[in-house]
């Protein structure tokens, strides 16, 4: 089910550990997910008999930032490591690269 996200959401794996908080929430609607199961808010209760897909097993770090490749206009905060691959509409999201500093010659 795809949904509209707000910047400061807290959301949840249901299948790992990995929480994580929307810091950009992208342009419309977004199915976000952890290791094949829908990410939910941090106040729900994870389904029942949910099982992580074994392909999307990547993990993730606590303190990364993840985006869509090539785009900046979702992005997640990991505020808990887990072992799931954060994704949105089932495309995995790459870690988000520090920008480089000008060198001071």
């Amino acid at each position: 089910m795809a949904a509209t996200v707000k910047a400061g959401s807290r959301l949840t794996s249901q299948v790992c550990e990995t929480q994580v908080i929307v810091v950009r929430p992208g342009g419309g609607s977004l199915e976000l997910g952890c290791g094949g199961a829908p990410l939910i808010a941090h106040s729900e209760a994870p389904a029942p008999d949910l099982a992580a897909d074994p392909a999307l097993l990547g993990g993730s770090q606590l303190g990364k930032r993840f985006v869509l490749d090539g785009e900046d206009s979702l992005e997640l905060l990991v505020t808990r490591s887990g072992r799931g691959t954060l994704t949105a509409n089932g495309v995995p999201l790459v870690e988000k690269q520090a920008a480089r500093l000008p060198s001071s010659d």
